[in-house]
């Protein structure tokens, strides 16, 4: 009789949306399914990223034999560094994910000391009592994959982030053969993407985009500013495709999008024609209607290209009256107020700027898969037990309704981070918990955790201390009234108050009056170049808090 078990124990990503990682474990041996990160709330201050607790990883690293990589985006495999740095174990993933992830640890001067290890869909591989099988899918970046786990009890099948497009752009279709062989053999287990879960119907193709952005780039008399992720591929492709029908030369702005528009065509993912893509110095060769600036920063990000650009403040790319802009993404929740900024500036420029409001037809599409979608996989695999991964508890629970309205699903199983579900041929259960929650991340110059948000503030108030500076600025003028106040506490920071005063006043001198009157902007510069300053001028990584007064 069978009584060992098999363990699902997710550490991120069941309950909040991002910071995905889930564990596997069948007696002495786990693997780890992604290592993401999630961006923190605006209250978390001072935190650059959120990655998952893995106190429970740590606590068992002689049993940790892999991590293994769906896709490359960040809320999956952004986490790596941190976790690494904890484990040494190695890295499975598709070719395109480990490019991303080669980036990533060489950042962190960790790519020398860890183990990447290629995999390919339908190539099989064992580690311990588990066999891997990558199932090609397809989502909002190129080269994703599902897993299927052999397991002593049972196949489990995790999706990864998926949606079912059959005629992508780089025709790697969806498999749906493969999920349908699984299904007819059997699967213990199916956990499935939830992201999407409030959307009914089916997500289009990404070639769904390509008739309404076909007639943005015809109508466009002046120069045309495309800004998507920098992960999405396909777009970029889309973009590239269309200058070129069109008759424009296409400039690249904004690190992360020269990156991966490197890679991909490194890769093969994306074919550049020679002479399409010109250097930013030739930009002054060509006619306005002749050029595309394919720019990052499509979520508002304060230093990034097109917020720089925005504020008329960017080398290379400025934004005229006439100028298009098109913002080919969606709004990630939490980042409205900095999009809707940088949009009031496009709007300051005269620009005429494109949001996927969709009422004259889709520029964005997403790469989670809908109801529909999310009912074909679950009736194709028909597994006996079906857990919901990535979202919230709400999307968790609604997934799992639906799931079992298909009627091909015995049970659903809504689990959290920390919850450990024990499984044999016959029974799943909730059994144990195990530590999990958020560990908040400065990303400096080192990975440095933070404990906790209160005990974080109090270490730096009582180690490197506080800098207060207080700057008034004429709202109507964009003048800066009087000079910069500065308080300097629990550091020997004296010293330098009369150079940091001359900083923070260069720093303002350097502002168009546009940029001043964006306080978000004036913060972030003035907080930045005083950290240089401090840092090389006293060794210290003081909290600093620039407060800027309306006068």
């Amino acid at each position: 009789m069978q009584t060992k078990k098999l363990k699902i124990i997710p550490l991120g990503g069941l309950g909040e949306f991002g910071m995905n990682c889930l564990a596997l474990r069948w007696e002495d041996d786990i693997i780890v399914i992604d290592a993401g990160l999630m961006f923190p709330e605006s209250e978390l201050l001072g935190v650059d990223i959120v990655v998952p607790d893995i106190s429970y990883l740590v606590e068992n690293k002689e049993h940790v034999r892999a991590i293994i990589l769906t896709h490359g985006h960040e809320d999956h495999i952004g986490g790596l560094p941190w976790i690494l740095s904890e484990l040494k174990v190695p890295v499975y993933a598709t070719e395109f994910t480990l490019a991303y992830v080669e980036g990533k640890l060489e950042e962190h001067r960790m790519l020398d000391e860890t183990e990447l290890i290629e995999i390919a869909p339908r190539e099989k591989f064992t580690l311990g009592p588990f066999t891997i099988e990558p199932i090609r899918v397809t989502h909002s970046m190129v080269d994703c994959v599902a897993l299927a786990v052999e397991t002593p009890v049972g196949v489990v099948i995790h999706t990864g982030d998926f949606k079912i497009d059959l005629s992508p752009l780089d025709d790697h279709a969806f498999d749906l053969h493969t999920f349908a062989e699984y299904g007819k053999r059997g699967v213990l287990a199916l956990l499935q993407d939830s992201t999407n879960v409030e959307r009914h119907g089916y997500t289009p193709s990404e070639r769904a985009v390509i008739p309404r952005l076909d007639e943005v780039f015809s109508q466009t008399r002046k120069k045309l500013f495309f800004s998507c992720f920098s992960s999405s591929i396909y777009r970029i492709r889309i973009a590239m495709d269309l200058a070129r029908k069109h008759g424009r030369k296409v400039v690249v702005v904004g690190r992360s999008m020269m990156e991966s528009t490197e890679v991909a065509e490194d890769l093969g993912y994306i074919e550049i024609p020679p002479g399409l893509v010109i250097n930013p110095g030739q930009v002054r060769d060509f006619a306005p209607e002749q050029l595309m600036f394919l720019i990052s920063g499509t979520q508002g990000e304060p230093m990034s290209a097109l917020s720089r650009a925005a504020v008329d403040n960017h080398k290379h790319a400025r934004i005229d009256a006439g100028d298009t802009v098109v913002l080919s993404s969606r709004i990630i929740p939490g980042n409205e107020k900095n999009i809707f900024r940088v949009i009031d500036h496009l709007s300051r420029r005269e620009a005429n700027v494109i949001c996927d409001d969709g009422s004259q037809g889709l520029i964005h599409v997403s790469g989670h898969g809908s109801q529909e979608e999310q009912r074909l996989l679950i009736n194709l695999v028909r597994p006996k037990f079906f857990i919901p991964v990535h979202g919230d508890y709400r999307y968790l629970r609604k997934h799992a309704q639906i799931a079992m309205e298909t009627g091909a699903v015995e049970h659903a199983i809504v689990i959290e981070d920390g919850d450990v579900l024990e499984l044999d041929k016959n029974d799943a259960r909730k059994k144990d918990k195990v530590t999990a929650g958020r560990v908040l991340i400065d990303s400096g110059s080192s990975i440095d955790v933070v404990e906790d948000l209160v005990i974080r503030d109090r270490r730096i108030l009582s180690e490197d201390g506080i800098v207060l500076a207080v700057v008034g600025i004429n709202k109507r003028t964009g003048k800066v009234e009087r000079a910069p106040e500065l308080m300097m506490r629990g550091f020997g920071g004296a010293d330098i108050t009369e150079k940091a005063r001359e900083t923070v006043m260069r720093t303002l001198d350097g502002l168009s009056a546009e940029e001043k009157a964006d306080y978000g902007m004036v913060n972030e510069k003035v907080r930045v170049e005083l950290k240089r300053l401090i840092q090389k001028s006293t060794g210290r990584r003081p909290l600093i808090m620039p407060v800027v007064l309306e006068i």
